[in-house]
């Protein structure tokens, strides 16, 4: 295409085919960063609206015989754009004991000030879990080991953080599911005149009451197929 010159030529200079790829990059880049400027991040001084989304969850242990309810708030980020995000805000822990009272509210203020200080906040499930009771842990119906009141709380967390997509949610894909439906018919076959959960100390777990607890997902669900043990919840196997 010709462009015709009107006005006087002042001055010239040769433009290098990189030297237009540079500054197309460049534009490219100031563009980037102009949106990137736009999309509001999880910080500290960001002001709580006057409504958040939450969701509650209830634990019941054998430690109490009143629930507790955790309830976490979330605050919707950048609402209606590609980057809307929405990211835990605020939590609360409420029951009728009040045994725990003291720090259930020390701890609920900490968490609270961490998912406002935004950034990576699920390193906060795996510090929950790891607390252990020292009066030793408990196991839930099906046959799953708590080491602590804490670590369950971390447990609603990562439920929760999964829900709204801060953690990737890893389960068993269908072919592994697929496997262990196959493992526990053929365990059942085989041994036919036990029912799973009939003989279980538990009372309310649906594996073999002669399983072993699994040391990765910490159910009591590992038994011996075939001279390897096979957990049936997860699919852990020293057999790889």
């Amino acid at each position: 295409m010709a462009i015709k010159i009107e006005n006087k030529i002042t001055g010239y200079e040769v433009l290098a085919h990189s030297d237009e790829q540079t500054k197309r990059a460049a534009d490219s880049r100031e563009q980037a960063q102009a949106a990137c400027a736009e999309v509001i991040q999880m910080h500290e001084k960001l002001e709580r609206p006057d409504l958040l989304l939450g969701s509650t969850y209830k634990i019941k242990t054998p430690l109490s015989e009143h629930a507790l309810y955790v309830t976490i708030n979330d605050i919707l980020l950048n609402p209606g754009t590609e980057h809307e995000m929405r990211r835990p805000y605020e939590i609360f822990i409420n029951s009728k004991n009040m045994d725990h009272f003291q720090w259930i509210v020390a701890l609920t203020r900490i968490i609270s000030a961490v998912f406002r200080k935004g950034g990576d906040v699920t390193f906060l499930v795996d510090e929950l879990r790891s607390v252990f009771d020292p009066r030793g842990g408990y196991f839930k119906k099906g046959g799953k080991y708590k080491p602590s009141l804490v670590a369950e709380i971390g447990d609603a967390i990562e439920c929760h953080m999964k829900m709204i997509g801060m953690i990737d949610d890893n389960g068993a894909d269908n072919y592994q599911k697929q496997m262990l439906d196959a493992k526990r018919k053929e365990y059942d076959a085989i041994n036919s005149n036990t029912s799973f959960g009939g003989a279980n100390t538990d009372g309310d777990s649906e594996f073999p009451p002669e399983s072993q607890l699994c040391k990765k997902c910490h159910t009591r669900a590992v038994i011996r197929m075939d001279g390897c043990m096979t957990c049936l919840s997860c699919g852990d196997s020293k057999c790889g």
